[in-house]
């Protein structure tokens, strides 16, 4: 009897404890983490007091809006173009000075701050279980000429204010958590997008190639880099992450889209990335002058590329799917005279699906059209290059379900939906498992000055990072 008694005390004991730890405020539970009495009930249990409890009591997160608007302002400044535009171009000047202001705001959230070769910036806040792969999350902040100060840049100021949160409601992440800034995600200098996530995603051709392209001006990348102050950047394969590196990588970016503000709807989860093909096709006709050459004497290549481009529509919208999408970005013509007929045409054709083979059959298509026109017309189709064709990425199960639990935690209404852009995500996806945050976007629009998001849905945005990271750093 005296032994029941005692199991039943001690029994009585631990379950007035997890009564009374479960109900106190956080910091409180948090400091006695370390103490020995709620170890030895946490393994008699089998039941992580404090995590639970703590990510039970995260859906209080407090975002300082305030500071994370004058940031995202503060670094729209550093731009080669007049405001409200942003142009910030890779290793100009501009962006030497964007870089050194986020390696700021890292350090003084307490990060551990590194870059690699290319100028990848990673900040970490070390883990109580370092030797556990990290959890990550980032964006970038260059910019297209006369574009926005949103993209980009909401999922690098976003992710340390993420960070800061849960810094301030005294969390401590089991796995470390990394903030990472990626090099050029877009492609306005050398004319390859996610170039540093690539590289991170061990693309050996991609280094192969960086050792010999130069830019408009004739700048190699090589000598670029290095008047950006990465003297190493010849070391391109230490650059390169194995696989595993991080246990899970999430990006928190705007939509780029309408849906999420048309819907009235706080988050979108995404659920794959939409992966672009570029095609490059040149026709060359015989030209000659406006007004002598009758029209069925013509061989004229820019009436062929108006046909391709034509043809393109077509295929993608006999594709079957609202999810494929084409677009002409560029059409050019020589000689470029009003009254000259086109001798030369330059076309240069972006495809995109998350069903990587419904696209590859669109291209292969405009392949077709493409020979089927220049023998129509008389023209030469000298080129038809695939300059990249990258593989959709689908977004990590886990990574999908902690993003879903901690919006519903929050209370903030959401959807699972595609990401019709690209991301560095796609190729973070290549290193370890992947997932994405949206938040909504004025009427969708991005790559231009109108590009704007509410401080109130980025802050949205911010805790549901926060949170999803929380709960990945405990997995």
């Amino acid at each position: 009897m005296k032994i029941m008694a005692l199991r039943f005390s001690i029994y009585t004991l631990l379950v007035l404890s997890v009564y009374f730890i479960s109900n106190c405020p956080v910091n409180l539970a948090h400091r006695n983490e370390d103490d020995p009495t709620i170890k030895t009930m946490e393994e008699f249990s089998g039941y992580p007091i404090h995590e639970s409890h703590f990510l039970n009591s995260l859906s209080s997160l407090s975002v300082d809006a305030e500071t994370l608007q004058k940031q995202i302002d503060e670094l729209s400044s550093f731009s080669d173009s007049p405001a409200p535009s942003v142009t910030r171009i890779l290793y100009s000047e501009k962006d030497v000075l964007s870089r050194r202001y986020i390696k700021n705001l890292m350090e003084a959230s307490g990060l551990s701050v590194r870059e690699d070769a290319i100028g990848n910036i990673f900040g970490r806040w070390t883990g109580s279980e370092p030797e556990l792969a990290p959890v990550s999350t980032g964006s970038h902040t260059d910019a297209i000429p006369y574009s926005g100060k949103y993209d980009g840049v909401v999922g690098v100021l976003g992710a340390i204010e993420a960070i800061n949160v849960l810094k301030r409601s005294s969390f401590k992440p089991k796995r470390s958590l990394d903030v990472i800034m990626f090099t050029s995600e877009e492609p306005t200098r050398f004319g390859i997008g996610c170039l540093g996530s690539r590289l991170l995603a061990r693309s050996k051709e991609l280094a192969l190639q960086l050792e010999k392209i130069v830019d408009g001006q004739n700048v190699s990348f090589f000598d670029a880099a290095k008047s950006a102050g990465y003297m190493n950047v010849e070391k391109l394969s230490t650059v390169f992450l194995v696989k595993g590196s991080y246990s899970a990588f999430v990006e928190l970016h705007i939509e780029q889209g309408p849906i999420l503000e048309e819907e009235a709807t706080s988050i979108g989860i995404v659920t794959a990335i939409a992966a672009p093909a570029s095609i490059k096709v040149d026709f060359e006709g015989t030209g000659g002058h406006a007004g002598a050459v009758l029209m069925p004497k013509r061989n004229d290549a820019g009436l062929a590329a108006a046909e391709l481009a034509l043809a393109v529509e077509k295929h993608v919208l006999e594709s079957g799917s609202i999810d494929t999408v084409g677009t002409v970005g560029i059409l050019e013509l020589h000689p470029g005279a009003i009254n000259s007929i086109p001798s030369k045409s330059h076309l240069e054709i972006d495809t995109r699906d998350i069903d990587e083979e419904r696209r590859n059959s669109v291209i292969d298509k405009i392949y077709e059209s493409a020979l089927s026109i220049s023998k129509r017309r008389g023209v030469k189709l000298s080129e038809y290059k695939i300059v990249n064709q990258d593989p959709p990425a689908l977004s990590d199960e886990l990574i999908i379900k902690a993003a879903e639990s901690a919006s519903q935690e929050l209370k903030l209404t959401y959807k699972k939906m595609i990401s019709r852009a690209y991301h560095d995500s796609l190729f973070m996806a290549r290193v370890s498992p992947m997932g994405m945050i949206f938040i909504p976007c004025y009427k969708g629009y991005s790559h231009k000055p109108e590009e704007f998001a509410t401080i109130d849905h980025i802050a949205d945005g911010v805790k549901v990072l926060a949170l999803t990271l929380a709960k990945l750093s405990l997995s």
